[in-house]
């Protein structure tokens, strides 16, 4: 089943990434409004759209993607599948496409699939979104955990084919922690994207 009801808005922010990066948590920060969480992977099947009335923009937190315990694997295909042609259906109105990772965990995951001879999820949907002109951000949650945070980061970078170090790509890479409320950089980099966008009406949202 695909993914239904979209609220009828032109300017739209998505939250993207795997299953238990905590994108249901920033969702909550950015929004303040609760939305199922749950340490189960795979709690969101469906789109959470945030709107307001009588602005056209709305946040929303599309469902994980990638391995989920308990979840078989065509299921898991199918979500993303709904996840990348949603993007595609609505790359025009979309501001900006935020790729949530797990900062303690993600370069082991990627590293672990390259091994494997696959093309990691993270690398995969950062690409993608560049593909379909929705310019990526990359909120990679969780820092709180992490204590060699300078060398992470420029490891992700490494990854997703950027030039260390992180420093320089402050407007793509933002380090967070949904979960403590640090989300600074991430709501300084969509500030900047919405005033480029000439819909600076909507900086009230990230203030």
């Amino acid at each position: 089943m695909s993914f239904e009801n979209r609220p009828d808005r032109d300017a739209e922010v998505v939250l993207v990434g795997r299953s238990n990066v905590g994108k249901s948590t920033l969702m909550r920060e950015l929004t303040g409004h609760s939305f199922d969480t749950g340490r189960k992977p795979g709690v969101t099947r469906q789109p959470n759209h945030y709107d307001w009335a009588g602005t056209d923009f709305m946040f929303t937190d599309l469902p994980g993607f990638g391995f989920m315990s308990g979840v078989e694997a065509d299921h898991r295909e199918q979500i993303k599948t709904n996840v990348v042609r949603y993007i595609e259906e609505n790359a025009e109105n979309i501001l900006a496409g935020i790729l949530v990772v797990d900062g303690k965990a993600v370069i082991d995951i990627i590293d672990r699939h390259e091994q494997r001879g696959n093309i990691p999820h993270d690398v995969e949907m950062f690409q993608f979104l560049q593909e379909v002109d929705v310019d990526p951000i990359v909120a990679v949650n969780k820092m709180d955990k992490v204590d060699d945070e300078d060398e992470r980061l420029d490891d992700l970078c490494d990854r997703l084919g950027l030039y260390p170090p992180w420093q320089q790509w402050q407007e793509i890479i933002c380090p967070i922690s949904a979960k403590r409320g640090n989300i600074d950089s991430l709501e300084a980099v969509l500030r900047d994207r919405f005033h480029e966008a000439k819909r600076d009406e909507l900086l009230q949202f990230v203030s």
